[in-house]
């Protein structure tokens, strides 16, 4: 294997061309690389360095929420040049490829979500501000609407862990059941 197609950021450049079981193949190559260590001191959170990056506290407390329901996470490189996701979570042998907005702002969530389009068709948002829940089902809604690849819009939220995909946005009554499931 030459050293270019053994380098983790071809791999994960690779990730835009492939799709269905070729995608989800790739997704456990990369999670499987010697690169990956255990964090210290933590459970389930795997890195291959950046520990000292500006966003890095940021990716660590939203890993931190997905080992608490249950997943495995991968926080991935950010090499240059190459549109990146920032997770791979697996649970049960499921692997799937996360970007991730943290919510600051009162307004941003619709912002964020479109900044993510063309790394994952999966978004984790971490609301760090209280949001209005009608303003961010109007979000993803958009999201979902601007965006024909987007499949899950995972929202953490505190300690809750809330997964909102395309065909729960297409449903009926849809503005009104996420307030419902964001508010309990």
């Amino acid at each position: 294997m030459d050293e270019q197609t053994n380098d983790i950021a071809h791999e994960l450049a690779l990730l835009h061309t492939l799709s269905g079981t070729e995608f989800i193949r790739q997704l456990k190559a990369i999670s499987n690389r010697n690169e990956f260590h255990l964090l210290t001191g933590e459970d389930d959170i795997f890195t291959v360095g950046g520990e000292t990056d500006n966003d890095f506290p940021f990716l660590l407390n939203a890993a931190r929420k997905a080992v608490s329901h249950g997943y495995r996470v991968f926080i991935l490189p950010n090499p240059k040049g190459t549109r990146t996701a920032d997770f791979i979570f697996e649970r049960k042998g499921v692997y799937k490829l996360f970007d991730l907005k943290t919510i600051t702002g009162k307004a941003s969530a619709g912002t964020r979500l479109k900044e993510s389009i063309g790394q994952t068709n999966h978004v984790v948002l971490n609301m760090a501000v209280d949001y209005d829940p009608r303003l961010l089902a109007k979000n993803i809604q958009s999201y979902f609407e601007s965006n024909q690849e987007a499949r899950e819009v995972l929202i953490l939220k505190g300690s809750k862990f809330l997964s909102v995909s395309r065909r729960f946005v297409e449903g009926a009554d849809y503005i009104k059941m996420f307030i419902k499931r964001y508010l309990r």
